[in-house]
């Protein structure tokens, strides 16, 4: 119950921090939910993010219906152009950096300054190897699902080395039982903390959150934010720290804000 309590009062606060900031940058953040997901998936996120000064976009998208490669083509082209000349940077749930990655390989954006991907199969997942044939999977996970086994035919092992500056985060706490028996070391559920590794990456971070939910828990969300401000991740924050600096607004009541306090520089590389 108590648990109950704090999210909806965290969800108050920062709902009403996110009124009070929409014209403290121009910087832009894209929220790329995951496979049999949707963008409500990203909605504490969006709203944490809104409250430090970000303009966010949260898209949705088909994600069981079409193969990956169309799936990119349909959210992340758009996601950018919505964003416009704005420094940008995005926030990706599992196969939503594989998205990312896939339209990237063929179509660099030179508005994109920094990643972070929440729980990415960047070298696949065993489930897929596992389960990917089963009509059940099929039906649950669509043609994009069964693009991600850890094969060396696969789509993840396909693509090539990231170039942007990218912060990984992975999970070491499962909810499902059945999959951890087939992925090899910690894992998060559905992938292993060892796949969510890729060459080119500037930071990786591994925390005790499981694959579903991670992207609303509260340290989870202070490390994006610290990603995205500095360009790393604070390994020092805990779950009260975490829920301090979400809830801390650099906008004051009227909306104006602390010189200095429009985000340090996020976009620009400052650390």
């Amino acid at each position: 119950m108590w648990k109950i309590r704090l999210l909806s009062c965290l969800f108050y606060a920062l709902f009403s921090f996110a009124a009070q900031a929409q014209s403290m940058s121009k910087d832009c953040v894209i929220l790329l939910h995951g496979l049999a997901r949707t963008d409500a998936s990203f909605a504490v996120m969006e709203l944490a993010l809104e409250a430090q000064g970000y303009r966010v976009l949260r898209p949705g998208y088909p994600s069981t219906k079409l193969p990956v490669d169309q799936l990119s083509q349909s959210v992340v082209p758009k996601s950018f152009a919505a964003c416009g000349d704005a420094p940008t940077h995005v926030v990706t749930h599992s196969m939503g950096g594989i998205l990312l990655r896939t339209w990237l390989r063929d179509h660099p954006q030179p508005s994109l300054r920094r990643v972070v991907m929440l729980g990415p199969p960047n070298q696949g997942s065993e489930v897929v190897d596992r389960f990917g044939t089963w009509w059940v999977f099929d039906q649950v996970n669509g043609p994009a699902g069964a693009e991600l086994g850890t094969g060396p035919d696969s789509l993840p092992k396909a693509l090539p080395p990231v170039e942007f500056e990218l912060g990984v985060i992975a999970g070491r706490r499962s909810l499902n039982p059945l999959f951890s028996r087939v992925i090899p070391g910690q894992d998060d559920g559905k992938v292993s903390v060892r796949n969510t590794y890729v060459s080119g990456m500037k930071a990786h971070l591994t925390l005790p959150v499981t694959h579903t939910y991670m992207m609303n828990h509260p340290v989870v969300i202070a490390q994006v934010h610290s990603f995205l401000k500095h360009g790393r991740f604070d390994s020092s924050l805990r779950w009260g720290q975490s829920l301090r600096q979400i809830l801390h607004s650099p906008c004051r009541a009227d909306g104006s804000c602390a010189k200095g306090d429009q985000n340090d520089g996020a976009g620009n590389g400052a650390p």
